[in-house]
């Protein structure tokens, strides 16, 4: 069953700047789908559109449609968003720096409810359980990445948005967060949407994924269908002739044309 649907979505920023274009993407329930691209490809106003942060920027969907269990959700509020089954967990600014772990779980929900979801979290994120009473400022990266997705959470969410999970992370890290967040799917069934830079990263974790360029969707497919990929394989996971290469190594990115079918 679908669960989220995105049909042609046009994003504009303060009336003039179209920002994404003709975005069409689903999750389905249970499903863990990536978004991939390079830094400006439109992965964070994708993300901020679905889930109603576009007003903060004064920018608005314009065209299209953005559909929650089969009704419009687009350009609502953030809250009406989030009441719905909606959570994001942002790129920054994840939790509040001077409220401890404990204050940060019971922020967004009533505190009753939320510290009737606590015992939920810890079983996902024990290391928090230790740190609940230290401020969300003195966390290391990873830990601030964990209390951000556990104070996800505690809202109880149908479709939880992940605004780039490995940034700033070291890899060891980064693999502990993708475990839980596949315990997360399996235990709780909650679907996922993943933006990413780390196209390995991503690809591991993910059933689905979307590659976007430019404010467009470019390609998309299962997760091991775009491995094999040979752009794929040579702009996002660094290999060509059986050398590694960096993205940022090619002087002119020359897209294939059945990218665009």
């Amino acid at each position: 069953m679908t669960l989220l649907s995105v049909d042609k979505m046009e994003v504009v920023y303060k009336h003039v700047i179209t920002a994404v274009q003709g975005v069409t993407l689903s999750v389905t329930e249970k499903q863990i789908v990536a978004l991939l691209g390079t830094n400006g490809a439109g992965k964070t106003t994708t993300l901020r559109a679905i889930s109603g942060f576009l007003g903060l920027d004064d920018a608005r969907v314009t065209e299209g449609a953005i559909s929650f269990e089969g009704r419009r959700i687009d350009n609502l509020a953030p809250h009406e968003t989030a009441a719905r089954g909606v959570v994001l967990v942002p790129e920054r600014e994840k939790v509040f720096p001077n409220l401890t772990v404990a204050e940060n779980l019971i922020a967004p929900v009533k505190p009753r409810h939320a510290r009737l979801q606590q015992d939920l979290v810890f079983h996902f994120f024990p290391r928090l359980a230790d740190l609940r009473n230290k401020a969300g400022g003195l966390l290391s990266g990873g830990e601030r990445q964990m209390l951000a997705i556990a104070s996800a959470l505690v809202c109880e969410p149908k479709l939880l948005l992940i605004d780039e999970l490995s940034l700033g992370l070291a890899p060891i890290v980064v693999d502990g967060l993708a475990r839980q967040l596949a315990a997360i799917r399996s235990e709780l069934g909650i679907a996922i949407l993943l933006v990413e830079q780390s196209a390995p990263v991503a690809l591991q974790l993910a059933d689905y994924a979307y590659v976007m360029e430019n404010g467009r969707i470019v390609l998309d497919g299962d997760c091991d269908r775009l491995k094999s990929h040979q752009d794929v394989q040579e702009f996002y996971l660094g290999q060509a002739h059986g050398e590694r290469r960096s993205y940022r190594d090619v002087k002119q990115y020359r897209r294939s044309r059945r990218w665009y079918g």
